[in-house]
């Protein structure tokens, strides 16, 4: 099984503008996806206004039993989150680095409208080799 489940990136109006199903245990439907994304940027929205800590930034990881939940949000407001296998290490590195990705590949393409979902192709292939070296990184730890 991959450690890597999903990844999704929420505009920063809340739409789903990118998902993409890397699990081998049966990828979700259309409504499913965009209502997780609808209700993560919603559960984000009120731990940022409901937190003790002054200047809370949100909620960056969310721990269950059957799955982890990391959360990386730009500085625009666009939030990028990775489902993984639970105690999979070192995912805020690749959400930022998916970021990278996002920013050199997609922000960067004159043909994109911002807010609108990502239809690039060398946004695909350079994050599904991020995501290869990432599986290959965690075979070899």
């Amino acid at each position: 099984m991959a450690a890597i489940c999903s990844l999704f990136i929420i505009n920063k109006s809340g739409g789903l503008i990118f998902y993409k199903d890397y699990g081998s245990s049966g990828r979700m439907d259309t409504n499913d996806s965009l209502r997780l994304a609808s209700l993560w940027h919603s559960m984000h929205a009120i731990s940022q206004q409901l937190s003790p800590v002054v200047g809370c930034a949100g909620i960056e990881l969310l721990e269950a039993d059957t799955f982890d939940l990391h959360c990386f949000q730009s500085l625009t407001g666009t939030k990028f989150f990775v489902v993984c296998e639970p105690g999979t290490q070192h995912m805020e590195s690749l959400l930022k680095f998916i970021y990278e990705l996002y920013t050199d590949y997609v922000l960067k393409n004159p043909f994109y409208e911002m807010e609108m979902p990502i239809r690039c192709e060398l946004f695909d292939l350079n994050l599904s080799q991020a995501i290869q070296k990432d599986r290959v990184a965690l075979l070899g730890r």
